[in-house]
């Protein structure tokens, strides 16, 4: 029977529940108090907490600023996380510009490589990928003393920042060593992390997931951060890797073997993972000693803890014994639910029916895959001196990397959460492993899931083995891995039906500053000269190509899909325009005349631009506007 609730709905709770879906962070919990304002206390005299918000975080995440206020509650909190809220909030006047003759396949691949700084290129992707990338893995600083961070100034309100946007540090760096000596040595760490799993966050869709790997120094704070970004109901695991396999004597207590990756979902029920594949070894652990017509089988135990009223009962064997369960336990059906599957034949008491009852498992009745657990051994996913020497290899014998992560580790994860045409993401790319591991899974299962890297071209050590063999920089060692990488994956399945269709190529996108010349003067600075300057809005140094990408990440346009550039012709020659997926985006950047116009409208496109400096007079524009409206209403016909 059900309940009337007698009352209209709780729409505090309601609210509650509509803000933790877009503000995860700033639900907490507070003490409960009655209609007087007294804190209500349990028998044991313990404070009861109820779920509540946290109204200063939540002016934080509407301001443009750093708001004052402080108030004791159960969180995690560290000098600059009202900063870092700042940070991730905050506008930048930047773009992306291509770069062809590093690319492979530029105008056909589906995949990104982003270089620059990740916070930047998170905040450029919000528009074309939110709500659209399905897993997440990064191998971020752990913050043992050696490492570098990234540098975010960013404490000022948005106009200082956006005034600043285009700048680095005073040293022209945006990385800093991040030493113990450092007061602010874990401040700095979860202040770099919290704005970026921020706008991570944004990236990732309704059953999307993000793996992080990180050690012992900040693991704690790692995880009570995540809970407040992605929420503590949506932990998935803290997944211990086994990194090493051999004791490192010279420590002095203990030798660590272990790194940790800790999983959470956007929505843990709507995420759906597809387990681990059956291994020839766990199938072989099924055997048919009764002969049962529904095949091979292996037994389960038939008690569980702990111990349930209605299921503790005395069972008697077929050779006569009678057994009840182990103290604090009970069987795992009800005794109606026993003798059915007794009479099943499901029940299992030994060769001489003498046995303590086991559950029969079929293995024709248990899905395809395995629940993975939470403990990774070396031999099924690698070891770091295993990924060391696959990438040493790789380049010829060369090493540019300590502890670069295995091949085998980051397939996994992919392979446990993405589907086929998946979209992949890494913002602390380094060796860019997990685009390695992407191309590779797609050759095993036919599949096409995209990825997209970003690293910050971090200069590699002057006396290093890769600034001599004539990588400047952690990026370019990247970019070329995933070159090497899938010419290899090629050349080792060169047999295999439809592996020349394997896309292997990735294009690559600058972080720059804006396209658009500065047009923030003061009335005293305007003369005749600089009025001349200000007729073209678009700097001297930008291409036609550097306009589209700024269009597509103005509107939202995957910056993956396809490009093909055709000549068209026009009364002053040949001309090229853009086409981009198809028809989902048109461009005509450097001319656009009436002829041309017709015969772009005719194509359809979902968006068409060009650019002022392609128009001759305002009217031109005008007649353009008006021309698409009667061939090709649907378009959206922009200028910049």
């Amino acid at each position: 029977m059900t309940t009337l609730k007698m009352h209209t709905p709780n729409l505090v709770d309601s609210n509650i529940e509509r803000l933790a879906e877009l503000f995860p962070n700033c639900v907490t919990e507070k003490p409960k108090t009655d209609e007087q304002g007294k804190v209500i206390r349990d028998m044991n005299g313990e404070v009861v907490l109820e779920r509540g918000i946290d109204f200063e975080l939540l002016k934080q995440e509407l301001s443009h600023s750093v708001i004052d206020g402080s108030q004791e509650r159960y969180r995690l909190d560290w000098v600059g996380k009202r900063e870092a809220i700042v940070t991730a909030n905050s506008p930048i006047a930047k773009t992306l510009r291509p770069c062809r003759e590093e690319s492979v396949d530029f105008e056909t691949t589906g995949n990104l490589f982003i270089e620059g700084d990740n916070l930047e290129a998170l905040k450029l992707l919000q528009e074309s990928y939110l709500g659209k990338v399905k897993m997440i893995y990064i191998d971020p600083p752990y913050n043992t003393g050696n490492d570098f961070i990234y540098n975010d100034d960013f404490a000022a309100d948005t106009a200082e920042f956006f005034e600043r946007s285009g700048q680095v540090d005073g040293d022209g760096n945006r990385l800093v060593a991040n030493t113990e000596s450092n007061g602010r040595f874990h401040s700095d760490w979860l202040s770099m992390m919290y704005s970026r799993l921020k706008l991570a966050r944004n990236l990732l869709s309704d059953d999307g997931v993000i793996f992080i790997s990180i050690d012992d120094t900040e693991a704690s704070n790692l995880k009570k951060i995540c809970d407040e970004i992605y929420g503590s109901s949506n932990f998935l695991a803290q997944i211990i890797w086994e990194r090493a396999f051999s004791p490192i004597n010279l420590k002095k207590h203990f030798s660590e073997s272990h790194d940790f990756i800790i999983a959470y979902s956007v929505d843990k029920e709507k995420a759906l993972s597809y387990g681990l594949e059956r291994s020839e070894e766990a199938d072989d652990r099924y055997k048919n000693p009764d002969n049962d017509p529904r095949g091979v089988w292996q037994s389960d135990n038939f008690s569980v803890g702990p111990a349930i009223e209605n299921k503790i009962y005395e069972i008697t064997t077929p050779s006569g014994r009678k057994i009840m369960p182990p103290n604090g336990r009970c069987w795992l059906l009800t005794q109606d639910r026993f003798e059915e599957f007794k009479a099943d034949k499901r029940i299992w008491f030994g060769e001489d029916g003498n046995n303590v009852p086991r559950i029969k498992r079929f293995l024709s009745e248990v899905k395809n895959s395995v629940t993975p657990m939470t403990i990774w051994k070396y031999q099924d996913v690698g070891h770091s001196q295993s990924a060391s020497q696959n990438l040493k290899k790789l380049f010829d014998g060369q090493s540019f990397f300590t502890y670069p992560k295995p091949v085998e580790l980051i397939s996994r994860i992919v392979k446990l959460y993405s589907s086929k045409n998946d979209i992949v993401m890494d913002f602390f790319a380094g060796s860019s492993t997990t685009a390695h591991a992407v191309m590779q899974l797609n050759a095993e299962d036919g599949g096409n899931r995209q990825f997209i890297m970003v690293q910050i071209p971090e200069a590699t050590d002057s006396k290093s083995e890769a600034y001599k063999a004539g990588y400047p920089t952690i990026a370019e060692i990247s970019k070329e891995r995933i070159r090497r990488a899938g010419a290899k994956i090629k050349s080792d399945n060169a047999d295999k039906h439809g592996i020349n269709e394997l896309d292997t190529g990735f294009r690559v996108l600058k972080i720059d500053t804006s396209n658009m010349n500065d047009i923030y003067y003061r009335p005293q600075d305007y003369n005749q000269d600089l009025l001349a300057t200000l007729e073209n809005n678009i700097k001297e140094d930008r291409s036609d190509e550097d306009l589209l990408f700024q269009f597509m990440l103005d509107t939202g346009v995957p910056l993956s899909l396809p490009i093909e550039r055709t000549e068209l012709s026009s009364k002053s020659g040949g001309h090229t325009i853009y086409q981009v997926g198809g028809n989902s985006l048109i461009a005509s950047l450097d001319y656009i005349d009436a002829n041309m116009v017709n015969d772009i409208a005719a194509l359809n496109p979902l968006k068409f631009i060009t650019s002022e400096r392609a128009i001759a007079t305002d009217s031109d524009k005008t007649n353009i506007k008006e021309r698409f409206k009667q061939l090709s209403p649907h378009t959206d016909v922009r200028f910049i």
